[in-house]
């Protein structure tokens, strides 16, 4: 056996997240059928991270053991048959080495989001971006993303999970290595960029993170505020939380390996 890396996109709007969840469709849930229903077995699959309802991918990865030889360009073509084209497997390779993982050996993750800022609705743009019609102040958006790099404790900005009894906290500390905004060139006006990597990213950190950067932009909020809003470990104190249709995981990365 051999393990085998998936590079997959989904459009998540009518999906129940990535993780699989008993009676709803998911990703990984459609995946899993998909190879069991091909190898007529269980199959183990493993994700590089969860996404929620509603969120997209383009650069979610999946690991996989199958047999050494497998046709895997013939493999790829028969699950896109069957799970696109809401999802698909874009690119399958083999990975590096045997220990390579989807989830452990990722060194970051990076976020999309969209945001259409005009009067008027885009029918092409609704399921991918958060409209907003509201004029927005982008060069303040801008300028409130610097507090949220390097490592911090991002609790303002997260949904802290229920700990069980006798367990610790779970810490919030994430490393975000760069965030910013920038316009989008191109037919479709008002269309806006929010990118964010970071080594890791808690439940709700990014849709948190840019409702608040929007309240900026929405002048509800100076950019001066997201410091100290970051530092008071405070979730009262953010924004809202952004809708899931504007967000997509555009890219996992993993160490490079050495050739020759």
């Amino acid at each position: 056996m051999r393990r085998v890396r998936f590079t997959v996109a989904y459009d998540g709007t009518e999906l129940s997240g990535f993780a699989e969840q008993p009676g709803v469709r998911t990703v990984m849930g459609e995946l899993r059928s998909a190879v069991e229903r091909i190898y007529q077995r269980p199959m183990d699959l493993v994700g590089a991270g969860r996404t929620d309802a509603g969120v997209h991918g383009w650069g979610q990865v999946v690991t996989l053991d199958l047999p050494n030889g497998t046709d895997l360009a013939g493999l790829q073509r028969r699950i896109n048959r069957m799970c696109g084209p809401q999802i698909a497997v874009r690119e399958m390779s083999w990975a590096p080495h045997q220990e390579f993982h989807a989830r452990y050996s990722a060194t970051y993750r990076h976020y999309r989001y969209m945001v259409l800022n005009s009067r008027e609705p885009h029918p092409f743009m609704a399921r991918t971006s958060w409209h907003i019609t509201q004029p927005l102040h982008l060069p303040g958006m801008q300028l409130a993303c610097d507090p949220l790099i390097g490592e911090h404790d991002f609790s303002s900005f997260c949904r802290r999970p229920k700990a069980e009894e006798g367990e610790r906290e779970a810490s919030m500390t994430r490393r975000v290595i760069s965030a910013q905004w920038r316009n989008v060139p191109g037919d479709v006006r008002g269309l806006l960029c929010f990118e964010i990597r970071a080594n890791a990213f808690c439940h709700q950190m990014v849709r948190s993170i840019v409702g608040t950067l929007v309240d900026v932009g929405l002048r509800k909020l100076h950019a001066g505020d997201v410091r100290s809003i970051l530092v008071s470990k405070n979730r009262q104190l953010a924004g809202q939380v952004a809708p899931a249709r504007g967000l997509v995981l555009w890219e996992v990365g993993y160490p490079e390996v050495p050739t020759g």
